[in-house]
Formats: C-alpha cells, sequence, structure tokens
C-alpha cells in the first residue's frame, strides 16, 4: 500500500567542516586519473561542470518557495577536495554518538578518505578526515565500502583498487586504521592477488566476537564469480581463507550465534552460512525468489529484526523492476517464506531502485533509500509503516531529493537512538559534491 508523498524541504544547510568553497577547484582531475576514467565508464563525471551551476539556481528557488514541512536538514556539503567528493557508502555509528564514513574520492592525494562525523556540542556537526588514502601499495577508492569498527575503537575496511599489481589499478586491500601517538596509522591486512584468488572487494566487512573479519570479493567470472572470505588475526599477521563460493554483490550481516547471511547477485537467492563447530561452514541456500521477482541485480544487504526475519531490497525486481523490499521469516516447518512489503512504482510519487540495506526501528517499521524516483527523479528516503496485527505495510516517503539537499543516495541509512536517520547522498548539495543528511521522521 502507497501513501501520499512527503516533501522533505530543506531545513538547514550546513558547511560543518568550514571549508572554504576554493577548495573545489581541488577535485578528482589532479591526483587522480584512474578514478576520473572510473568514473567516466558509469557516466557520473560528465556533469560535474554543469551542476554546480545548477545547483546554486535551484538553491535560488528553493529559497523563494513557501514553506514546507521540514524533515531533513544537510549537515555537511562536501566540496571535492580535502574533505572528500562522492560519498557512496553508508554511516557507521559508535557508542558516543559520532558517525565514520568514507569518501571514494578526494582527500590529500585523490583516492579517497575516511572520516568522523561527530557532534560539536552547540547543535552542529564537525567533519573530521582521519586518513587521506595514497594509492599504490596501500590502495585507494573505498567504493560502496563504508567501515567497521571493532571494540577497541581501530576501523576496518576494503579498498577496490591498490595492493597487487596484477590488475591493472591493483586489485584491492583490505585495511585497518588504528590511532598511534595521536595519530591515525593505515595496516594492509591483506592484498587481493587477482584472478581466482579475488580482486575489488566492495561493501563493509562484518566482525565476529573474536575479531575474525568477513567480506566479499569478485573473481569476474573465474569459477563462481566470487566468493565469502575470512579473515583471522594470528600472531600479529592475518590469514585468509574463502568459505563459501559464489557472485555476491550485496554485503553481508551475522546473527548473534555467529550465522552469516547474504544476497547472491543473481537469480535472487538469500544464503546461510553456518559455523560447524571445528572451523568449517555449512551454506545453504534459504530462499530463492519466485520467476515474477527474481532480481538479477539483487544489491540490498540483508538486515535482521530481534526475532530473526531477514529485510532486503531488491534494486531491479518487481513489475516494473522498480525494485522491491522483501521479508523472509522461518516458520515452524523450518523453511524460510518470503513476502514483498513494497513494489517500488517509480514516477514523482515513489521511489526506484534501492540498493541500500534498511533499517528497522522499535516498531518493526522499516526505513531505506531508493537511488531514483521521487519528484525530481533524484531519489528519496521512504518508510514502511509495520501493520497492526496482519496487515500490510503502507509506505511513507519521507523525504524527495532535489539537488541542494542532495541527489542519488545508494547507501544505507544509520539510526540514532532516537528514531533520527542519517545517511549520505552521493551527489547535489553546495557544490555538487555530496552531502550527509539526517531525516527526522
Amino acid at each position: 500500500m502507497h501513501s501520499a508523498t512527503t516533501d522533505c524541504g530543506l531545513k538547514g544547510s550546513l558547511n560543518s567542516s568550514n571549508i572554504a568553497p576554493t577548495m573545489l577547484s581541488a577535485t578528482l582531475a589532479a591526483g587522480a586519473p584512474h578514478i576520473r576514467a572510473f568514473c567516466e565508464c558509469v557516466g557520473v563525471c560528465a556533469i560535474r561542470g554543469a551542476l554546480t551551476l545548477a545547483t546554486l539556481c535551484a538553491l535560488l528557488l528553493v529559497s523563494a518557495r513557501p514553506a514546507q514541512a521540514q524533515t531533513e536538514t544537510v549537515l555537511h556539503n562536501f566540496t571535492g577536495g580535502i574533505d572528500g567528493d562522492i560519498p557512496n557508502a553508508g554511516l557507521t555509528p559508535d557508542s558516543k554518538g559520532n558517525f565514520y564514513g568514507v569518501t571514494p574520492n578526494g582527500g590529500l592525494y585523490g583516492y579517497g578518505t575516511v572520516f568522523e562525523f561527530s557532534p560539536d556540542g552547540r547543535g552542529g556537526w564537525n567533519e573530521t578526515v582521519l586518513y587521506s588514502f595514497a594509492g599504490g601499495a596501500e590502495g585507494g577508492l573505498p567504493w560502496f565500502s563504508g567501515v567497521v569498527l571493532d571494540s577497541a575503537g581501530s576501523i576496518y575496511g576494503t579498498l577496490f583498487y591498490g595492493g597487487s599489481n596484477a590488475c591493472e589499478n591493483g586489485c584491492g586491500v583490505v585495511f585497518e586504521l588504528s590511532l598511534v601517538d595521536g595519530a591515525w596509522t593505515e595496516t594492509v591486512l591483506y592484498t587481493f592477488p587477482g584472478g581466482a584468488g579475488g580482486e575489488s572487494p566492495i561493501n563493509n566487512l562484518i566482525i565476529d566476537k573474536a575479531g575474525n573479519l568477513y567480506g566479499t570479493a569478485s573473481t569476474f567470472g573465474i569459477g563462481a564469480g566470487g566468493f565469502v572470505y575470512e579473515l583471522s588475526p594470528s600472531g600479529g599477521a592475518w590469514t585468509e581463507r574463502t568459505i563459501y563460493d559464489t557472485s555476491i554483490s550485496g554485503g553481508l550481516t551475522m546473527d548473534s550465534a555467529g550465522n552469516i547471511f547474504g544476497v547472491t547477485s543473481v537469480m535472487g537467492a538469500v544464503f546461510e552460512l553456518s559455523p560447524t563447530g571445528s572451523g568449517g561452514w555449512n551454506p545453504t541456500v534459504i530462499h530463492t525468489s519466485s520467476k515474477s521477482a527474481k532480481s538479477y541485480y539483487q544489491m540490498g544487504t540483508p538486515m535482521l529484526d530481534a526475532a530473526g526475519n531477514i529485510y532486503g531490497t531488491s534494486g531491479y525486481a518487481g513489475v516494473n523492476k522498480d525494485g522491491t523490499v522483501y521479508k523472509l521469516s522461518l516458520a515452524k516447518s523450518g523453511k524460510w517464506t518470503g513476502k514483498q512489503l513494497h513494489v517500488f512504482a517509480g514516477g514523482p510519487d515513489d521511489g526506484k531502485t534501492p540498493y541500500g540495506a534498511v533499517v528497522l526501528d522499535a516498531a518493526g517499521n522499516v526505513y531505506g533509500t531508493t537511488a531514483y524516483g521521487g519528484q525530481s527523479g533524484l531519489g528519496t528516503v521512504f518508510e514502511l509503516v509495520a501493520p497492526v496485527g496482519k496487515g500490510n505495510y503502507t509506505e511513507k516517503v519521507l523525504c524527495n531529493f532535489a539537488g541542494p539537499n542532495g541527489n542519488r543516495p545508494e547507501a544505507s541509512l544509520a539510526m540514532d537512538s532516537t528514531g533520527n536517520l542519517y545517511g549520505t547522498a552521493q551527489y547535489g548539495g553546495l557544490y555538487g559534491n555530496g552531502v550527509i543528511f539526517e531525516v527526522t521522521p
């Protein structure tokens, strides 16, 4: 069921990093030709020059509009310079109210950044670049790959480029950032060798109670096309092993018992990896989409609620291939059953193409983003309101992105203890280089 669209308006626009507009000139041209080439391949960099002018014009139009419902605030406008560019991964919260994120471009060397986003104590926010990647052996381009924190505060993630020279731009690495004498220092934990050994890691890592890391990598048509890997610390070094061969585009999630869940990039299959108790893993395909709902680009990382139900998104599924949100539940018979919670329709009244994972509040309401659709076609933040008892979820569009408040939000949202939502949009904002936003449902 679909409810009326809500225009989130533009409550405010903060330049949290206090970086001067002149930093706009220090975008991806000088330091990272490889990233420019990558972006041009997917058609995302050609409009940069026009976007800045369009953004300024749109800001003037917004200021002339009558007041509307104000549920979104732009907390940070990326300049495309040292503070980062194209934030295409989600934010990771810590226990103190801070968030951590990445940009695949920008920074001191043009190969991307890891940043901290923290309240300034006066109602605003500070964006602090913790580390700028330099490319080469240490890697660069954290592509759709956010970070994960351990209990000591160290930061882990993956880089799409760098490391081994077996691939044209390097085959990618897994990294750790640790605070040493007041400065953040990078350690490369693993370098992908390319070919059957994997390359080009994307998506967030997950970490278990013992400190082992799990992620996904591609083999680009060799064997199963990709795999799930485990990195285990031992004696000051890290050991990598493949625990499941399959082609994966979404990320992984883990339940409290240590079972891992993920989705395959083809055939819409959801799988579970269960520890055997002796160091091995048992893989099980727990659900495959029906032919009518099948998605060949199932992007969203599956998420779990407190009862163990699985929620996810399929970017190109549904009647019109505009995407769906689904729920899987384990029946008493031991069989997983699936249900579509919402089929996106696109157009001005609904979103289109949900890539990121969803988040849930305590009442069971589901929140997420779509990269396209909405009133301006530039994406939405949506809520699926849980039914009372039996019934259908009802969709509410909480925010329509229009350019000045962001453009193309592909990543997952983060939720604070009061239910406020935080996320990133790759483009738009004051300089056209992306934003960090807050939505209050």
